[in-house]
């Protein structure tokens, strides 16, 4: 719980407060003179007695109780300082904006833990260290600019990097979002970003709560917590976008399976942003373009008007959109036609609708309004309208603003004529409190990337009943690694995965024998290689005895291979399920088209355990090869419901043993009636 001295102080010092307005200490404490703080304000620096007209306290033990301390001293002096204030002046806020700690040896490790400790010794809350600041509406504790001017139905902005947020910051002032809150939690000694999220969700207000979160995050430290809250305040009607850098490194690490090679950090945050209906940005414009759109009343749709007096503009905008996945639909009518008899000639109403670089403020007003009224096929409008100088746009963007507050369609204002008509755009953004798309292309791909992403998904689905008691005793008494072929089979039957039915023999005799009981064709593979066909280790379609004893004689032979696994040859499309444990996401499960080229397509899903059917089901049409599973050029179709019922079973079985560090079906063969797994691989960690 974030303690209230931190967020509503009566009273605030700055430790390290100057003159100087240059140094974070002096300009923090000129942001706090200047900002809407009405209570005690304090400062503490031996080297003055008065800074910017405050008397100043030589020590920190000199001070009067204090709610909340923003200390801006040298990494040494902030653990003897924090003692105090927590201990002897009743403090409960703490902002350290100072550097020197966890981020730059073990020795600042060391003093940040020392911090955290006293803080949580007093139900304190620490913003930092290595960080920017904290600001609200109540006071600005921040030393960066520029600082917005907070509303209450601005943003809530919380950033792991504070240079990072002033860039986003400028971006988004510039273009009319506007903020609530500020959270640069730095190192997140005590308070990260899931931390903050919990905050909101906890005390979340319909009336006065922002409903747009801005995320900019270098990592997760705590995935279950984000997902949680995030899915709470979704529910509650709030939207989530975010940034997780730093992604591409991990990507790279070594894996002995097609799973933990296709498996990363990365595929896990973005499986998990999924799972939690939080929007992926990928750079500061678009994360604030996105930001900008949640803003705007929701699309409930993907059919789009692009309202514009410029052709260009409108014909980039139409691709962008039409390219993913929105649509501009064609509009025709006598509706269609009373519009257009009230336009210029040479205007299109057909979408794009075009009324010419001479249209006039009065002649949009026509346009929003049948679009509003007329036009059921329109979701939403984009206003493309900007000046070549030659006349101002006062009355455009008057007629722009009223509609926007009348009209229940959302209406997105794109202006680009940031230097021709500066000061009406920036009329409409200070005074009339509106937000501009400046760039039709970017406004575009935020928009598709807000209506394309998927509401979160269930926190506990549905799940498969399996044999909970057979999977343990498998896990329970088994060696770390690889499982023998035994133990594999052992589990999938457990989870309900319809597995091929083979025998492992060691003998040619053996072989012979199980071939005959078994009946031709059949499949010859090693037993004991991880990468049977990089070996040349498995052998299909084998029609008689002479082959099994030809092929069984090489196979043996081959390095690693202590038995030959021999089934009946089955037959499908190959497909793939697989499962990785990455560090404090759990389990992915990851799924697509499968055989040996999985790892060259990469055509493959990932979703975070537990994965529930209609989760499963949705993902699968996200696949490039979606096609592929609904039977193409005479093809058998592969049978969709009982793909994702195996998604899930595999799902299942991870959350009974979450020891599987690493799981492979590669591939499983589907047809329209069955699933069934030809090859598996499974590697415990306990």
């Amino acid at each position: 719980m974030i303690n209230q001295k931190l967020l509503n102080p009566k009273s605030i010092v700055v430790i390290g407060a100057s003159n100087d307005v240059q140094k974070p200490g002096g300009k923090v404490f000129q942001h706090l003179l200047e900002s809407s703080f009405t209570g005690n304000v304090y400062a503490v620096n031996p080297k003055e007695t008065n800074v910017q007209g405050i008397y100043c306290f030589p020590r920190v033990e000199d001070l009067p109780q204090v709610d909340c301390a923003i200390l801006a001293v040298a990494a040494k002096f902030c653990p003897h300082a924090v003692d105090v204030l927590a201990h002897q002046k009743d403090t409960g806020g703490f902002i350290i904006l100072s550097a020197g700690f966890s981020e730059e040896n073990d020795e600042g490790k060391q003093l940040e833990k020392q911090i955290v400790d006293t803080v949580n010794s007093v139900n304190g809350t620490l913003i930092g260290p290595n960080c920017t600041g904290f600001l609200n509406r109540n006071y600005n504790g921040n030393f960066a600019k520029p600082m917005p001017q907070l509303q209450q139905k601005g943003i809530d902005f919380v950033t792991g990097s504070g240079a990072t947020a002033v860039f986003i910051l400028e971006y988004g002032i510039s273009n009319g979002l506007p903020f609530n809150s500020i959270w640069a939690v730095g190192n997140s000694a005590q308070t990260g970003i899931e931390d903050v999220l919990e905050h909101f969700d906890d005390t979340f207000n319909p009336e006065t709560s922002s409903r747009v979160i801005m995320l900019y995050m270098e990592n997760v430290r705590n995935p279950q917590k984000l997902l949680k809250h995030a899915v709470s305040l979704y529910q509650k009607g709030v939207r989530l976008a975010a940034i997780k850098s730093g992604g591409s490194a991990a990507g790279s690490r070594a894996a002995s399976s097609h799973t933990g090679a296709l498996a990363s950090n990365d595929v896990a945050v973005e499986a998990l942003f999924r799972k939690a209906g939080i929007v992926r940005c990928h750079n500061r414009e678009e994360l604030t373009t996105v930001c900008s759109v949640f803003m705007h009343p929701e699309v409930k749709g993907k059919n789009i008007a692009i309202i514009t007096h410029a052709g260009g503009p409108a014909v980039m905008l139409t691709d962008v959109l039409s390219n993913n996945g929105l649509e501009v639909p064609h509009i025709e009518g006598e509706k269609a036609d009373a519009l257009l008899t009230k336009l210029y000639p040479g205007s299109s109403v057909a979408n794009p609708i075009d009324f010419l670089a001479t249209g006039t403020a009065e002649q949009l007003g026509y346009i929003i309004d049948a679009c509003e009224n007329d036009f059921d096929n329109i979701d939403a409008m984009a206003v493309i309208f900007g000046s070549p100088g030659l006349f101002p746009n006062w009355d455009v963007y008057e007629t722009l603003d009223n509609k926007m507050k009348i009209c229940k369609k959302p209406i997105f204002p794109i202006l680009p004529s940031i230097l021709n008509v500066k000061e009406e755009i920036a009329d409409f953004i200070e005074n009339k409190h509106r937000i501009n798309f400046p760039e039709e292309c970017v406004f575009g791909n935020a928009l598709a990337k807000v209506v394309n992403t998927p509401k979160p998904q269930p926190l506990h689905p549905e799940m498969p009943k399996v044999d909970s008691i057979a999977i343990r005793n498998v896990i329970d008494n088994c060696e770390n690694g690889y499982l023998r072929l035994d133990e594999i089979s052992a589990l999938l039957d457990a989870a309900g995965i319809t597995r091929k039915q083979e025998v492992e023999v060691t003998t040619v005799e053996d072989a012979v024998a199980t071939s005959q009981k078994m009946g031709f064709p059949l499949v010859m593979k090693v037993v004991g290689p991880v990468h049977k066909s990089d070996v040349g280790g498995v052998v299909l379609n084998v029609k008689n005895e002479e082959t099994v004893v030809r092929e069984f004689e090489r196979l043996i032979k081959i390095k690693e291979t202590y038995a030959v696994e021999i089934c009946p040859m089955y037959y499908g499309t190959e497909i793939f399920i697989g499962a990785s444990k990455e560090e404090k996401f759990g389990h992915q499960i990851l799924f697509g088209l499968g055989g040996i080229f999985i790892e060259v397509l990469k055509d493959v899903k990932a979703a975070l355990s537990p994965v529930g059917k209609l989760e499963a089901l949705d993902l699968l049409k996200l696949l490039r090869g979606y096609k592929i599973l609904k039977g193409v050029r005479g093809q058998e179709p592969v049978n969709e419901d009982l793909f994702a019922d195996t998604i899930t079973r595999v799902s299942a079985l991870v959350e009974v043993a979450p020891e599987i560090a690493e799981m492979d079906l590669n591939p499983l063969l589907g047809t329209s009636k069955s699933i069934t797994a030809v090859d598996a691989r499974i590697r415990v960690e306990k």
